[in-house]
Parts: structure tokens; sequence; C-alpha cells
């Protein structure tokens, strides 16, 4: 004899709707709003979340007239079950072949000054190639919290934080000091990294706050220079606009001032001294199947990074796939068992 209460369980396939909707009304703020987003009524929304804490044994959000909130329990059960969707529709994918047309939405956080200027080139590509495609493009320099935003990819400039995540490296971006002319009036130019000690400074406090290292390019010597910023900011930009307008020397990355050195609008400080280049990659988290819009995504990624750096008269690093946990670099579109796409 069947069991009542197994009997009464609902089954995978309609424990994977109750979790998708269960997500939906977590994202929506609402029942009535996840009910619109569905394409349901608002008692169909209400009688699958119940279903799901009964499915459970517990309950996941605690409702009033005016307001929503999660229980402890329905908090561990939304990022547990955002992660078992992204993983579901990976699968899905997986089994419908490899070659198949990328479809859905890609979320891809990408730090601000190459997320406007270096890659929108490639993105427009990439959606021109895969019209089934959308993209949310989310710029900003915090690491990404991938299961809580849904974020599939991630591409990150600067030393790797999480080495749990599949990392490929992509470039590097050279480094250059540079001030404006008018800081240098009435003033020696500098010509050892000592030198630069005497001079305001700027920070970029993403990458550096209250010194910065310097290396002689063919002496391998290195100095350790210590700052008292006049301004500290996390935006490249801002760092850039602040040392045009004479208010302190900077360490900014060598494509953002191309342009104004050639112009005479900064000056190369010191150029046989080099900060230490900071590494491209791109971010994802281990999963035994990855969507073809991903898939599609880090292809284009390892072979238009290396081309748009060097596209401003920069030498970049041959791109390399390398995941973090180990040497082995995985072949573009492949799905390997544990170490990258």
């Amino acid at each position: 004899m069947t069991n009542p209460a197994f009997a009464a369980s609902p089954g995978a396939s309609d424990r994977i709707e109750l979790m998708q909707t269960f997500v939906r009304i977590v994202e929506a703020g609402s029942l009535s709003a996840a009910a619109a987003r569905l394409g349901a009524t608002q008692p169909t929304v209400s009688r699958r979340l119940q279903a799901l804490e009964r499915s459970l044994g517990m309950r996941l959000l605690q409702r009033s007239t005016h307001a929503m909130k999660l229980t402890e329990d329905g908090e561990r059960c939304f990022e547990s079950a955002k992660a078992l969707l992204v993983n579901w529709d990976a699968f899905e994918a997986d089994l419908r072949g490899k070659g198949d047309e990328p479809e859905g939405t890609l979320r891809v956080v990408a730090p601000h000054a190459f997320g406007q200027e270096l890659l929108v080139g490639p993105l427009a590509g990439y959606l021109r190639d895969h019209p089934n495609v959308t993209v949310e493009w989310l710029l900003h320099d915090r690491p990404p919290d991938f299961i809580a935003d849904g974020i599939d990819c991630a591409i990150q400039v600067g030393e790797l934080i999480d080495p749990t995540l599949i990392a490929i490296k992509l470039s590097e971006v050279p480094r250059v000091v540079v001030a404006a002319p008018s800081l240098l009036e009435g003033e020696p130019v500098p010509q050892h990294a000592n030198d630069l000690a005497t001079l305001p400074w700027l920070a970029l406090r993403t990458y550096y706050r209250s010194d910065i290292l310097l290396t002689h390019a063919r002496t391998g010597e290195t100095c350790r220079l210590p700052i008292r910023p006049r301004l500290s900011t996390d935006s490249l930009y801002a760092t850039r606009s602040a040392a045009l307008l004479g208010l302190g020397a900077a360490v900014v990355s060598a494509w953002t001032v191309s342009d104004d050195l050639a112009r005479g609008r900064l000056v190369h400080l010191v150029p046989q001294w080099q900060a230490t280049p900071l590494p491209i990659h791109l971010i994802y988290p281990y999963a035994r199947f990855y969507p073809a819009k991903l898939r599609r995504f880090v292809e284009l990624m390892r072979h238009a990074m290396p081309q748009g750096v060097g596209a401003t008269g920069i030498l970049p690093m041959h791109a390399q796939g390398r995941p973090a946990q180990s040497d082995e670099a995985s072949s573009p579109g492949t799905l390997p068992s544990s170490d990258g796409l």
C-alpha cells in the first residue's frame, strides 16, 4: 500500500515548479507581484507556496497584511533554491546538446571602466551572434555574490580573492605613474622612484591606499613608496580626472591615459619604474553543467580581451585558460568534469 504522506508529496518536476515560484515570490517582494511575473493568479502562487511548505515541513515566509519576511528556514531555502535552479537550467541545456543555440538571460558583473569601454564591443558581437540571449551588464568593482544575485560570471581586475571559483586568466593591465604638467611646475623632474615622495598623491583605493610598489624594468630594483593621498577614491575615472586637474600624481591603468599622454595632458613619471600589472580574470562558480549562453560568452572573452586591451597600444600578456584550482587548461567550448568550461 502506498504511504499516504509519500503520495501527497509532490514529484520531482512539481518540486522544481514550487521552488521556482518561491524564488519569484522572494525576488518580487509579494505574492501578487510574483503572480504577474509568472503569468499566474495570486491564489495559484499562494497554493504553490503552501504546497512547498507542506512538502518541506517548515514555514518559509512570515506574512501579514502589509509585509512579508523570510523565516530563518526560508532564508536557507531561498539561497539553496536559487543554486538548484541555476544548476537545473544548465542541466537541461546540457541534455539538449552542446551545439544548441544559447538562450535566456546572462548576468555578468564587470568593472566600471572595462565594462563601459573595452568590453562593450565584444559584448555587442556576442549579442549579434546569439539573438535569443539577453544580457544584464552590471558594472561595479566589488566581489560578486553569484548565488544571491544570480550572477553567471564576472570579470575581475586584480588578484583573485576566492580560490574556490573557476578563474580563466585573460590578460594583464600595465600601470603607469602619471601627473599633470602643472603639478611639476617649478619642481625638478623626478629621476628615481624615491623622488616621487615629494609630490602630492591620489590613491585608487581599490588597488593602493598608503603606499605603492615600483620595480625598475632593467635592474629589477624595487621601491616601496609611502604616500599620504590628498584624494582617495575607488573610481579609476575619478582618479584620472583628478590627475588631469593637477591634484596629485597617481598610478593608473595605462590604457585609460594613453591619449592624455600622447596629447601632453599628462606626463609619464619615472617611466623606467613600473607598478605591478593587474591580472584580468573571468570567474564563475563551479557547476557540473554550464548553459550554452555561458560557454559561448567565456569562449568569446578568452579571445576578445587581449584584442581589446591591445587596441589601445598596450601589449597584453598572452591569454591563458587556467582554472584557479588546477594548472590544466580546458579547451574552449568543452565541459570538463571539474576545472572549467
